[in-house]
């Protein structure tokens, strides 16, 4: 049994976070549905795909309390229809679920509580906090570079490493992601709590639930982990992943050291510049051209199918004039993050990884792999 009333604004917002982490397709029939458990005052809700496994708490008024699973999907999808305003009734009995707000009744099946996995944490023995603004500034900063291939799948997350930086030594927390064509790398002032931690990679999945929840959370949040899982406490709501069982490559190798051709330009003339000209691109021709003269770059693509396109952009450069070639979509990628006014563009010559970052003070740092063109 168990019986409880929910506003419906309150039950939707939770149904949001925990039903985006359930799996549409299901092999095991218990992993589609929702665990609700009522207790004096507050309705707990989880979902898992047994990788990832979200626990939120929302206040509701409990006159029996109990527990019961039913479809996440079809409860979320009820919740999303019922009218504004509605107090929900739920109430449980005989291995099926009422539903009841205003002149709306629904009858669901449920499946027993017990058969529900739960993610079996073990120790987390590193706990640590970060601002939500820094968790959301790593994210949105490394994320995109994340690969998409399975068989890498060491490279399907974003790593996180402690290190002793070089300026000065100052404990750092590092956060980075690549696809080996482009790199991205995010350092922040290592937490208190964090030294000695286990470099550790946070799936892909993990990552955008997160990230998707950062958005409702002001102040900070809570990050406990060990070598096989990672926790985040963010209030109402705790996120628990495993953590990718691989290695991460040692990244510090591709990021160039000695590129000493610089140019410097506004990046969001010069993102407009290759988002025009990368128009005619097509899926097999994504190069766009770089050639580079003093205090400008022209910027080209040129299409078999579409035609070409050109576009000059001034910029400060001093060094030998030459041409290299970069994916078009990459290279927006990277200055879609970039906030300020001014882009640092170091290069060596056409087949050297680049380097792009705002200055040398600037958290965020990027590597890219050139094209031919």
């Amino acid at each position: 049994m168990m019986k409880a009333t929910i506003e419906r604004a309150t039950l939707l917002k939770g149904l949001s976070h925990v039903q985006s982490v359930v799996e549409r397709r299901n092999t095991i029939p218990i992993l589609s549905n929702v665990l609700l458990e009522a207790t004096e005052g507050s309705l707990k809700l989880m979902a898992t795909d047994l990788d990832l496994q979200i626990n939120e708490s929302v206040p509701a008024a409990v006159d029996q309390p109990g527990s019961t699973t039913v479809s996440a999907h079809t409860l979320f999808d009820i919740a999303r229809k019922l009218p504004e305003g509605a107090q929900v009734q739920l109430t449980v009995a005989e291995g099926r679920m009422t539903i009841v707000a205003g002149r709306a009744r629904f009858s669901l099946g449920t499946l027993p509580r017990d058969d529900f996995p739960v993610i079996a944490e073990g120790e987390l023995p590193t706990q640590f906090e970060l601002p939500a603004e820094t968790l959301k500034q790593i994210i949105d900063k490394t994320r995109f570079a994340i690969s998409t291939e399975e068989t890498r799948y060491y490279l399907n997350g974003i790593f996180l490493h402690v290190a002793a930086d070089g300026t000065g030594g100052q404990a750092v927390l590092k956060a980075a992601a690549t696809d080996g064509h482009r790199l991205a790398r995010v350092t922040v002032a290592q937490p208190e709590g964090a030294a000695g931690m286990p470099d550790v990679i946070v799936p892909r999945k993990c990552v955008g639930e997160l990230r998707k929840l950062l958005d409702e959370v002001d102040g900070s949040v809570g990050v406990s982990l060990s070598g096989t899982k990672i926790r985040f406490d963010l209030g109402q709501a705790i996120l628990t992943s495993k953590l990718i069982d691989g290695t991460f490559p040692d990244y510090s190798r591709v990021i160039p050291t000695g590129n000493d051709k610089i140019l410097k330009l506004d990046p969001s003339g010069f993102k407009e510049g290759v988002d025009r000209v990368a128009t005619i691109a097509t899926e097999k021709t994504r190069a766009v051209k770089m050639a580079l003269d003093r205090d400008k770059v022209t910027l080209s693509v040129t299409s078999p199918e579409n035609g070409t396109a050109a576009e000059e952009v001034p910029g400060d450069y001093a060094a030998t004039p030459f041409e290299i070639g970069f994916n078009s979509r990459y290279l927006l990628d990277i200055l879609n993050q970039i906030d300020g006014d001014l882009v640092e563009v170091h290069l060596a010559d056409a087949s050297a990884p680049t380097l792009i970052r705002e200055n040398d003070k600037s958290p965020a740092l990027y590597v890219l792999m050139p094209m031919r063109v």
